[in-house]
């Protein structure tokens, strides 16, 4: 086999592949050996006709498609090898000499990962956000366990007020109409949480057990479903039982009821001990993510759109993974959100060209700096994620296969670029900023009590989408389907899927 570079334009290559006229052959014999069982001619019981009399009745040509299909992965895997290229798409093939007896002969033309000049990446200047735990980050975890520790109190001689849980049944009529979604019974509303849209809560409180009323609001006009934006409606309400929480007190006994402690002020040590460790851990999240992303923002790379389109559909995928755990498809969460996945893709789209633009540059620097992983640095790193994982570190190697374990020391290789980016970088003086317990997330990642909930006549909320670790990894590292070539002959060739996610 020989393969020839011709042209090269932006992120697309072509190039010319030979495969020598005996390897060609030894395909045919697999494809006539495949196709011969379906065959039947004349004067030959079915799967018994010789080759040379089916090739007269049909054409030699009758068993290219499979003879290219055999032969064609190997040998394209070999030619990206030789030309040194990383393709990132599918291949387009097109058939220029074919044969019996003869070379194969086909022009290549794929979507190549982009090149680009690795500006200087060491010592960047970046300015630095220090994470800091303050009194009131413990006394607002304090005051959620006591939160969770609670009792519900039933109430039967008053009327809801703030703060009180009421149990309401409700329909939700626009013009006098009953919409879709606006029913609901036995639901619990807890009074002040903000759960329903717009002025609905403030009119149950005063509102007596048994007590039917009307409750007159006008949706918002960011309201997620359309018919109802902006649109003044009624609910019919009714408030069915009344119940409040009872906190408990706290002080020493709170403490070891909830905890290992036997004092409230170790009880608060403790909690400030484990927030002043998310917040050291989040310092160093934001530390990676502003050093690579200054990279990103400096650095010129014209990014094929069909990377983009693979981390928009892998960043899918992992929402319908996430999603499916709380019983949702991620379809139905969008929906929820009053959105769908076509709109999610485009609003993804400039996340996912950053992330691929990340991933290029990490790899650019792995490279330069000729990172390598050891088998000890391999063993270690899977003893931590045995740790994390809760499993045995020698029953988890056992798992890891071979190609598993390589592209784990890929990403250990990017982990090592992002560290050296971090520890050669040029702080500013730092800013202090609030304790780091609510750490940045995705809108994709966030749920909502109105999901849950499906009904429209709660609040719908828009969330700010940040971006996750600017860093994320992009390779062919989360077994990538099978895809197919295109060619000129009748059928499709598989092939290993070189995709850059």
């Amino acid at each position: 086999m020989s393969s020839v570079l011709d042209k090269r334009e932006k992120n697309t290559v072509e190039f010319t592949m030979t495969v020598s006229a005996a390897a060609f052959g030894e395909a045919l014999d697999k494809s006539f050996k495949k196709n011969v069982k379906n065959i039947t001619l004349p004067g030959f019981r079915k799967g018994k006709a010789p080759r040379k009399l089916i090739e007269k009745t049909y054409g030699e040509a009758v068993f290219y498609d499979d003879a290219i299909d055999f032969v064609f992965p190997a040998e394209y895997e070999a030619a990206i090898k030789e030309l040194e290229l990383s393709p990132v798409d599918v291949p387009k093939l097109d058939v220029k000499e074919i044969g019996s007896g003869k070379d194969l002969v086909m022009t290549i033309v794929v979507t190549v990962k982009p090149e680009f000049e690795l500006g200087e990446y060491k010592g960047i200047k970046v300015d630095e956000i220090v994470h800091t735990v303050e009194d009131a980050d413990v006394e607002r975890e304090l005051a959620q366990m006591q939160e969770r520790n609670s009792r519900l109190v039933t109430v039967e001689d008053r009327a809801v007020k703030e703060g009180d849980i009421a149990n309401i049944n409700f329909e939700g009529f626009v013009d006098d109409v009953a919409f879709a979604g606006g029913k609901g019974e036995n639901y619990d509303l807890t009074i002040g949480s903000g759960q329903f849209i717009p002025g609905f809560e403030e009119q149950i409180v005063g509102k007596a057990i048994g007590e039917e009323f009307d409750v007159n609001v006008t949706f918002p006009e960011e309201y997620h479903a359309e018919d109802l934006k902006g649109k003044p409606a009624v609910f019919k309400v009714k408030v069915n039982s009344i119940q409040y929480k009872e906190m408990p007190a706290l002080d020493d006994e709170f403490a070891k009821d909830v905890s290992e402690f036997d004092t409230l002020d170790a009880l608060k040590a403790d909690i400030r001990a484990k927030l002043e460790e998310q917040a050291a851990k989040t310092t160093q999240q934001e530390k990676e993510n502003a050093v690579v992303d200054k990279l990103v923002a400096d650095t010129e790379i014209d990014v094929p759109e069909c990377m983009i389109d693979t981390r928009i559909e892998n960043i899918i995928r992992e929402n319908n993974m996430r999603m499916a755990q709380q019983g949702l498809s991620f379809e139905q969460y969008l929906s929820y959100m009053g959105s769908n996945i076509e709109q999610f893709k485009v609003m993804m789209r400039p996340n996912a060209e950053k992330q691929v633009k990340a991933n290029l540059i990490l790899e650019a620097i792995v490279k330069k700096e000729a990172f390598e992983i050891s088998d000890e640095m391999l063993d270690e790193k899977l003893k931590e994620m045995a740790e994390m994982y809760h499993m045995d570190a020698d029953k988890l190697k056992a798992n890891i296969g071979e190609q598993e374990a390589e592209n784990l020391k890929e990403d250990m290789k990017m982990e090592k670029a992002v560290a050296l980016l971090v520890e050669s970088a040029k702080w500013s003086k730092p800013r202090a900023t609030k304790a780091a317990s609510k750490a940045s997330e995705t809108k994709a990642e966030k749920t909502t009590k109105t999901a849950s909930k499906k009904t429209t006549a709660a609040k719908s909320t828009t969330k700010k989408t940040t971006t996750k670790a600017a860093a994320e990894k992009e390779t062919t590292k989360k077994s990538p389907a099978k895809t197919t070539t295109k060619k000129t002959t009748t059928k499709k060739a598989e092939k290993k899927e070189k995709t850059e996610e």
